[in-house]
């Protein structure tokens, strides 16, 4: 499923600040990081279902406002820093938009089951011997 993902822009909040990385003393005097603030409560295209899989999936990158936060600093360039956190956040809102896969029960194949069975009694032979009558 393909999105304009222009919508979504007016829901992000960007700040940016000294970056650790890469870029000797130019790193003292540019602000290169750029840090990006989606807030979920407010997108548009995305359904209550959709919302509430981003805030499970992602709970850990979520602010008490709501926002998924998300941040870059590989690049020395603020420009090209603002480009990659933007991808991400495509990349996690499409991996959100895909259903989840539907589980299907199986049973493990007999050979394994046998194979942990032999291994259990060989341990516990092996535990056995141990003992002091």
């Amino acid at each position: 499923m393909r999105i304009d993902f222009q919508q979504f822009l007016s829901v992000c909040r960007f700040e940016t600040s000294r970056s650790s990385g890469p870029g000797g003393q130019h790193i003292n005097k540019t602000e290169s990081k750029v840090q990006l603030y989606f807030d979920i409560g407010s997108a548009p295209l995305l359904s209550v279902e959709q919302k509430e899989r981003l805030h499970n999936r992602f709970a850990n990158k979520i602010n008490e406002a709501g926002e998924l936060y998300l941040q870059c600093s590989t690049s020395r360039s603020q420009g090209k820093n603002k480009e990659l956190v933007l991808l991400k956040l495509y990349q996690l809102i499409e991996s959100i938009l895909a259903p989840p896969k539907k589980r299907y029960k199986t049973k493990p194949p007999r050979s394994s089951i046998e194979s942990r069975l032999t291994q259990k009694k060989l341990n516990a032979s092996k535990k056995e011997n141990r003992k002091k009558w």
